[in-house]
């Protein structure tokens, strides 16, 4: 498949708003592909160039990009940022300024989808000293090549977010739909793969293909999620149920064939450079081959501390010995999803947890199974007593589903309603903020674009402010006046009086009164709230007890 036909099909589902004729576009677009362009032409579609669990990274920020845009097309890169801003619109913005670019490669010939993607691979592939220097030279030449309408969907490639609307659920349902097999096949093989392009490949095959598929180490899936909800209604659905401590942790999960292990974190990076203590304390642990999900925690003097020490060692790349004598981290784990070769998603959870406790010598995470609501509220107060967030409360014959926010687990935690949304942009700062972001544009997710759904301006420490500064500096897309727009990535965690609706913001809600809680460094975007939720959290609040 060549780029350009790529980018004609991308710019007109771009154009349409309708669901049903999105899939059908894609559907009929899919079955003449190779098995190579396949798994390409599905990752691409959502936005992506490698698999979620995938080490490689393009590694390539605005400033770069927009360096190399305007070495093509002959301008300073001070225009390029200025032509973005008036276009509102990165990708749209480097369409115009190629269509009069000065440079050009010679004998170039029309790209290629998989051309395109070797080049964005060893892109992810370059290191060393001349590590940026050798990364220009390859986007300069890519956007020589390209014509300007390919350049609209490099750009929005290279930036993680290509904004035409196909999320996991249509590309899911257009894997179906052009191979002819059942949705929920196609999805469960998602679950177990993480990766729809691989699942695109296999229901080419067949519906058995996407059947024997099985979770394996050292290929992470995504981790089972959680509603908000009440004790009394876990027990209303289920009688008895288990609750478990909902620590101010991070989610990892611990991979283990024979004497090799690995760590991934919530976003399925590894991180087991950054964790040896917690690899360590696992892999003696156990004498089996397992794949674990639970949480890690910082102590320091037999204290918990706050989430933000967790995730210093989560980012930390160097100086890692000096840190471990600093921060103590402790490994607490819920859930066994693979033992010696066989998966454990499709058993019921007190199976798994049997099996849990037979399987590793200490680091579980303490359980009460229980039908008499005063138990299970003890236990609840005893959880805030020692200082965590509150408890899970799950089904006991829950299956495990990666990556799917059910009822069969929900979270219990003080009475402050709060939400995961996109940090999208921001407003420069004045006084005590002078030189720092103030406030924050905040987004829910739909259809594969982020709606705004409001500002956050307070809840923030000088400390943290400076924190989050230094994360999104080099995230800049474009800027007007005091507002500067960012490339999709960072997540916070913010508290909210009450969901209303706006005609301000293009979600059509907008919150009253929000607050920042925390930065959720370890949530992708991908896990953010989504238009959805915030329905029916606004209808929640308005429905009469």
């Amino acid at each position: 498949m060549d780029f350009i036909d790529f980018s004609r099909l991308c710019e007109r589902i771009e154009g349409i708003s309708g669901r049903l004729e999105m899939i059908d576009i894609v559907s009929r677009a899919i079955p003449p592909l190779s098995e190579e362009e396949l798994p390409v032409f599905v990752r691409f579609l959502m936005g992506r160039i490698f698999p979620d669990w995938s080490p490689l990274k393009a590694g390539i920020g605005p400033n770069l990009l927009f360096e190399a845009v305007a070495y093509v097309a002959g301008k300073k890169k001070g225009e390029v940022i200025d032509e973005i801003n008036r276009v509102g619109d990165a990708g749209i913005a480097i369409e115009h300024l190629l269509s009069s670019k000065e440079q050009t490669s010679f004998f170039s010939s029309p790209l290629d989808l998989l051309e395109v993607f070797r080049d964005f691979e060893y892109l992810a592939r370059i290191e060393g000293t001349r590590t940026q220097r050798e990364k220009l030279k390859v986007i300069r030449k890519l956007f020589a090549d390209a014509q300007p309408l390919e350049g609209r969907y490099i750009a929005r490639l290279l930036l993680g977010e290509l904004r035409i609307g196909m999320g996991e659920g249509n590309v899911r349902d257009a894997i179906a739909k052009g191979f002819g097999v059942d949705a929920d096949l196609v999805e469960h093989a998602h679950q177990l793969t993480n990766d729809l392009g691989e699942v695109a490949l296999l229901a080419k095959i067949g519906p058995d293909a996407l059947r024997n598929v099985f979770i394996e180490p050292f290929r992470p899936v995504k981790m089972m999620l959680a509603q908000q909800g009440t004790i009394e209604e876990m027990m209303s659905d289920h009688g008895k149920i288990a609750a478990e401590f909902k620590y101010d942790g991070s989610r990892f999960q611990f991979h283990k064939k024979g004497d090799k292990c690995r760590i991934y974190s919530r976003k399925l990076e590894d991180v087991t450079n950054a964790l040896p203590d917690i690899v360590q304390q696992l892999s003696g642990a156990t004498d089996h081959d397992v794949i674990l999900d639970g949480e890690a925690l910082a102590v320091r003097d037999g204290r918990t501390l706050p989430f933000q020490y967790v995730l210093r060692r989560f980012r930390r790349k160097h100086d890692i010995d000096a840190h471990m004598e600093q921060i103590e981290m402790i490994p607490m784990v819920f859930d066994l999803l693979y033992l010696d070769g066989k998966t454990l998603l499709d058993e019921p959870l007190h199976a798994r947890r049997t099996l849990l406790e037979k399987t590793i010598r200490g680091h579980i995470a303490p359980q009460v199974t229980s039908g008499d609501l005063d138990a299970v509220e003890s236990f609840y107060r005893t959880a805030l007593e020692k200082g965590h967030e509150g408890i899970m409360v799950k089904a006991l014959d829950s299956l495990y589903t990666p990556g799917v926010r059910g009822r069969q687990w929900v979270k219990i935690k003080p009475a402050v309603d709060t939400m995961d949304l996109a940090v999208v942009g921001a407003e420069w700062g004045e006084g005590r903020r002078a030189g720092l972001f103030g406030s924050f544009l905040l987004a829910c997710q739909y259809q594969g674009e982020l709606l705004p759904v409001g500002k956050v301006a307070t809840g923030f420490s000088d400390e943290m402010l400076a924190e989050i500064y230094s994360l999104l500096k080099d995230s800049v897309i474009a800027h007007s006046g005091k507002e500067v727009t960012f490339e999709p990535g960072a997540v916070f965690e913010v508290g909210y009086a009450e969901i209303q609706k706006s005609p301000n913001y293009r979600s059509g809600f907008a919150l009253r009164f929000p607050r920042f809680i925390r930065l959720r460094d370890d949530k992708s975007v991908d896990e953010i709230e989504t238009l959805e939720q915030v329905k029916e959290r606004f209808k929640k609040r308005i429905t009469p007890a």
